[in-house]
């Protein structure tokens, strides 16, 4: 099954398929209750949490691990904003929500339009609500792109916006905002939104991993949660919200919808991304939508002055422009090149770049290389004279690198081994429950399920088959919040 291919058939089986619904008749007592009940408390859960509470909703939020978190506090922390934010235009940069939807709607096809046009239109209102729930940023520019700063910088450029085709699309404004904590702020924004949650008067209880959703007469009332081990009915006097993950550590998943992220080393989540959120929804008819969409990490750089080496598959030939977007070169290599990867250097392009990856192979020509890496005889050669004979002049016709990246390569060469058996691939899953863009989880039909809503990677949110840094908390939180407040009016 191609990973990029067309929708897969929703999975069957105990570990894959829908996981049925109990009836309010058969539970009996219910031993905990709330107006709305979260489940997962990562930055959707949270922000949904926030949001509900602050309406004026009771909440109760069950977190399966002893902390929340989830996999958004083992993330940088870049949360993708834009339209003439406070740190956007600090920074000197100008930024329009209709640019930012082009750049989007580009770089993550087939995400839902109307989604990604309210998540732009609301993206300055998004930062406020950060910042007033404790998210600090500071109005410092990092130029380093495509993961966190190493200090405490507040913007970075996180999606390819300064690359093409990009850069012909929309003009390039960097939009990976990073809270003010050096390095990976992922820890740092849970920390913050955690405590949000606490003001706001949300009750969470820990170690309470939701089994089954519960229904009564085609409406979901609540959930059986496993709290210490004990079986126990929580009842949801508005609405239920899923939060819970995504699906990357439940490996039939995996294996029906997008298997081809088993090749990866570094699947990227927690033991709780086992997708049962999912399918719990899917045991009330809950649509499913991108299963097989995955995105792929790659620590290539920095530093970026890396990107002046060129990128060859195994037939010896350059197939993308080099300085793109770190996460759209992963699944590049990973989906359409078959993890077969290579990184051409000479004495002044190459660097050890930050995960410390060396050449494996060095050679004094280019026929020498195919000989020992097993490239077919005379490709490198080909695609190096092509290439040079271009860059002498700074062009790049061919994948459109910028010019400053662009310089002839001169022997000896160094080459780097990027096949996905010596690399670090950090493959993580982006399909899941169809929403509204309300959070309200929909049927086959597009009608939505009483009493059911979801937000983060348990749906199947904006990024659609791409990705850009950011989005996934960007995504979580916005529509978290959205998800949230309709609950709690429901």
């Amino acid at each position: 099954m191609a990973t990029d291919g067309g929708e897969p058939e929703p999975a069957t089986g105990p570990e894959a398929g829908p996981i049925e619904a109990l009836p309010a008749g058969a539970v009996g007592r219910f031993e905990l209750e709330a107006d709305v009940v979260v489940v997962g408390l990562g930055c959707a859960g949270a922000c949904a949490a926030i949001t509900a509470a602050e309406a004026g909703a009771e909440v109760l939020a069950l977190e399966a691990a002893p902390l929340g978190g989830g996999t958004s506090a083992m993330s940088g922390g870049l949360i993708y904003l834009g339209g003439g934010t406070p740190v956007q235009t600090a920074c000197g940069f100008r930024d329009t929500a209709e640019d930012m939807a082009r750049f989007l709607l580009a770089a993550c096809p087939g995400g839902d339009e109307a989604k990604v046009r309210a998540y732009c239109e609301g993206s300055v209102e998004h930062f406020g609500f950060l910042v007033e729930h404790g998210v600090p940023f500071a109005s410092r520019f990092h130029p380093e792109p495509n993961r966190e700063p190493p200090d405490d910088s507040g913007l970075v450029f996180s999606g390819g916006e300064d690359s093409w085709p990009f850069t012909e699309i929309a003009p390039p404004v960097p939009r990976g905002h990073h809270p003010q904590f050096p390095d990976s702020a992922g820890g740092f924004l849970m920390q913050c939104l955690l405590s949000a949650v606490h003001v706001a008067g949300a009750r969470v209880v820990t170690d309470a991993v939701a089994e089954r959703l519960v229904v009564d007469g085609g409406v979901v009332v609540g959930v059986v949660a496993t709290v210490d081990g004990v079986d126990t009915p929580v009842r949801a006097r508005r609405g239920v919200v899923l939060a819970a993950g995504g699906f990357m550590f439940n490996r039939p998943m995996v294996e029906h919808y997008c298997p081809e992220a088993l090749r990866a080393l570094v699947p990227l989540g927690t033991d709780h991304d086992d997708g049962r959120a999912i399918r719990m929804a899917q045991g009330v008819g809950a649509a499913l939508e991108g299963m097989h969409h995955i995105e792929v990490g790659l620590p290539l750089t920095p530093p970026r002055t890396l990107v002046r080496g060129v990128l060859v598959n195994g037939r010896g030939e350059r197939f993308l422009n080099e300085d793109t977007y770190l996460g759209r070169l992963g699944k590049e290599f990973l989906l359409r090149q078959d993890g077969q990867v290579y990184f051409v250097h000479d004495d002044d392009t190459f660097a050890v770049n930050l995960v410390g990856s060396k050449p494996r192979w060095v050679a004094a020509s280019a026929a020498e290389l195919e000989v020992e890496i097993g490239l077919p005889p005379g490709s490198l050669q080909a695609t190096l004279e092509r290439y040079n004979a271009h860059a002498e002049r700074g062009e790049d016709p061919d994948f459109h690198k910028a010019p400053q990246w662009v310089r002839p390569l001169r022997p000896p060469y160094g080459v780097v081994d990027l096949r996905v058996a010596s690399s670090i691939y950090a493959p993580f899953t982006l399909g899941g429950l169809r929403t509204s863009i309300d959070g309200e989880v929909l049927d086959q039909v597009g009608t939505p399920v009483p009493g059911l809503f979801a937000a983060g990677r348990t749906t199947a949110g904006i990024a659609g088959a791409g990705y850009v840094s950011g989005i996934s908390l960007g995504d979580g939180t916005f529509f978290g919040r959205r998800a949230g407040r309709a609950a709690g009016r429901s």
